[in-house]
């Protein structure tokens, strides 16, 4: 894809979230765009911010960082969205503003000892394993609460909810299912009087599922800049 594709692209991606959006009874401006740029071209992601796309989530920590000095626009907000290793949490902890893999207390520990005191609190979503899989990060359900109130408690994170990656479904129905276990275990968190305010759920094949069962952000890569390149450098997912 070029850059000269991506409004039209843009447009055609936020129409439908606002068609799920109006399905859901929900306004569309109840749903955060974030533009996955893993491996995607700078130029792409220029051009994604030139059409008011404000946020970007990165796998890759050291991909990240360098787009983060690419493009120091301060109207930009960045995501660390891949798996997290103990070792690599204070970079995360200076340069981005949410994180949403977050599935141990040592992680979030240290990223909490580690954001600067200058910088407002960083927002934190728990990932949630919500099918069991052995292959995927996240806490499992029943381990949920005793995470979610530990994490709520450090200093200098803001718990703000959870994020799921379910498994992979073609049937609409089958799709909403896994979404809304994730809303329900929400929903469960508040009622023990948690403050959790964002679901961050749905991707490319998914999205209008995961905004029918109360997705406030979606994660779209593939929808927005198209496959990856083909000579995408293989990488693990918290490098």
């Amino acid at each position: 894809m070029s850059p000269q594709d991506l409004p039209a692209r843009v447009r055609e991606v936020r129409a439908r979230i606002a068609q799920a959006a109006a399905a859901a009874g929900r306004s569309p401006h109840s749903i955060t765009l974030l533009a996955v740029g893993k491996a995607q071209p700078l130029e792409l992601l220029e051009a994604a911010a030139a059409c008011a796309v404000s946020d970007f989530g990165e796998s890759y920590l050291q991909e990240g960082l360098d787009k983060i000095v690419a493009l120091p626009d301060r109207a930009l907000t960045w995501h660390f969205i891949g798996r997290i290793q103990a070792n690599k949490t204070r970079p995360i902890a200076e340069a981005f503003a949410w994180v949403h893999a977050v599935d141990r207390l040592k992680v979030a520990e240290r990223l909490s000892a580690q954001r600067p005191l200058h910088a407002p609190a960083l927002n934190v979503c728990l990932q949630v394993n919500v099918a069991d899989e052995a292959s995927k990060g996240g806490v499992a359900a029943g381990e949920l609460p005793a995470l979610a109130a530990s994490v709520a408690a450090l200093p200098r994170l803001a718990l703000r909810g959870l994020m799921c990656i379910p498994p992979q479904e073609t049937d609409p129905q089958r799709q909403r299912a896994w979404f809304a276990r994730l809303r329900t275990l929400k929903d469960d968190l508040n009622a023990a009087g948690g403050r959790l305010d964002t679901l961050s759920m749905g991707m490319s094949g998914d999205f209008e599922a995961a905004i029918l069962e109360g997705s406030t952000m979606v994660r779209l890569g593939t929808a927005l800049f198209g496959e990856r390149p083909a000579n995408e450098l293989v990488q693990s997912p918290s490098t």
